[in-house]
């Protein structure tokens, strides 16, 4: 029987995507969904990070690689690893795509693609 994996244990990549209230923090958050579910990399939990839960900082740092996908240009995932001490590898933010930042939640599938792609594109190099 195999075992179930908790999805904050450690990868080759965590991905921590800033969930923000926009549409574009949503559109990182589905992003970060997507390439877990591909195998791309673990989604992991920025609000454990911030919350400066036990444990969740030490298996960050063990990663090769932490991506921070950040839905606009304040940067909260990436400043959030940052002032826990976690090397933010691969950054990437929403907006610097030409993705406009709403406050509506309608996201587009395209643009998830969008930011999925340039992950992807990313993580290869």
């Amino acid at each position: 029987m195999k075992k179930d994996k908790c999805l904050c244990e450690t990868d080759e990549v965590l991905i921590f995507p800033c969930s923000g209230g926009s549409n574009v923090g949503q559109i990182a958050n589905e992003t970060a969904k997507k390439l877990s579910s591909q195998g791309i990399g673990g989604m992991s939990c920025l609000a454990g990070i911030g919350g400066h839960i036990s444990g969740f900082a030490e298996a960050t740092r063990a990663v090769k690689k932490i991506v921070a996908v950040d839905g606009c240009p304040v940067h909260c995932a990436r400043k959030t690893l940052e002032h826990a001490e976690c090397p933010v590898t691969i950054h990437l933010v929403v907006t610097e795509l030409g993705i406009r930042k709403t406050s509506d939640f309608h996201l587009e599938d395209k643009d998830i693609v969008k930011v999925e792609n340039a992950v992807k594109e990313k993580l290869k190099k």
